[in-house]
């Protein structure tokens, strides 16, 4: 498990908190192997370990979880590589064979002499669109068609599980009522429908945990969406308690935007209105931030109306590129 500090992106926040629970993560893997291979798998004796495998180029788009547990009685590692990046990695299988050998490593530290565990890898797409990607370690290689079996002793070969939530419809994504939860609104962020009837089952809703349920509407609120349809769909929720507690979670991060941007505002231009202040709030926001792009990013934000920069508000503490900042502004004033 990836340290608290090392998580930047509100995607891999959501995903570890989510997924580093072993009945969450159960429920998602065992759907991911064969049938017979999974039955083999102690599923109740999940346990996280602590650390993260990937290379440090990669930290800003993916994470993962490693747990260990039996299979057929024996040691296992179930890697779970979480993928956020907007394209499809070719070499995917190369960089989890890196990762595999990096577990190996650290068990051998601590079991020096003792057999290797197994190691089983998943990786699961954020993607908006399918990727065609290969599964096999082996097809990466340029081999020889007539002379592939004899190849075959003398190479390594490993398959992974590949789950993309763009192939995946909403109604068929698996796992705890919690997992689908969080797969549905990563799914659905991707394709910019956080507001779909989907991300708001009640039937699911209903059995998340509550610091789940309002890191998911966090989650909800700093992508750009239309505030007064949230609202709605807070209002529409039948269960009483759930609505409360909703609305109520609601207020609370909407009071923080407006006393934020509303406190910045007075002290920078109180005579410009409330909306120049916030202009000039999210501005400064900018340049203590991302600094290299303030020239450039500053009409954009100009750009924006009030509940846009209120958005904006909520969204930087999350982003964590220039790259990143571009881009949602971008998306903003289309």
């Amino acid at each position: 498990m990836p340290e608290e500090a090392d998580l930047h992106q509100p995607h891999d926040k959501l995903f570890v908190q989510g997924f580093s629970d072993p009945t969450n993560a159960a429920a998602l893997l065992k759907t991911q192997f064969p049938v017979e291979l999974a039955a083999r798998i102690d599923w109740t004796a999940l346990v996280l370990q602590n650390g993260s495998f990937i290379d440090s180029q990669y930290r800003k788009t993916q994470t993962d979880l490693l747990f260990t547990t039996t299979f057929a009685g024996r040691s296992c590692r179930l890697y779970l590589l979480f993928e956020h990046q907007s394209s499809p990695d070719p070499l995917m299988a190369l960089r989890l064979l890196r990762y595999k050998i990096r577990i190996w490593e650290a068990f051998l530290k601590e079991h020096p002499g003792e057999p290797l565990p197994v190691v089983l890898a998943t990786v699961l797409a954020q993607n908006g669109s399918k990727w065609e990607v290969s599964q096999k370690f082996s097809d990466l290689l340029d081999l020889p068609e007539d002379l592939v079996a004899v190849l075959r002793p003398f190479i390594p070969d490993f398959s992974f599980g590949l789950m993309q939530l763009a192939e995946t419809p909403f109604e068929s994504l698996p796992g705890t009522p919690a997992g689908i939860l969080i797969l549905r609104v990563m799914k659905a962020e991707r394709l910019n429908q956080l507001l779909n009837d989907a991300v708001w089952d009640e039937s699911l809703i209903g059995q998340v945990p509550t610091p789940l349920f309002e890191l998911l509407l966090r989650y909800i609120l700093s992508a750009d969406i239309d505030k007064e349809a949230f609202e709605t769909k807070i209002q529409e929720i039948q269960n009483p308690a759930t609505r409360a507690n909703a609305m109520s979670l609601a207020q609370v991060y909407r009071q923080e935007g407006h006393q934020e941007g509303r406190r910045e505002g007075r002290q920078a231009g109180r005579q410009e209105g409330r909306q120049e202040g916030e202009v000039i709030f999210a501005v400064r926001q900018l340049q203590r931030k991302f600094p290299t792009i303030a020239a450039q990013a500053t009409p954009l934000v100009s750009q924006l109306d009030e509940e846009q920069l209120l958005a904006f508000g909520e969204a930087i503490l999350f982003l964590t590129t220039e790259t990143d900042c571009l881009d949602w502004l971008n998306r903003a004033g289309n």
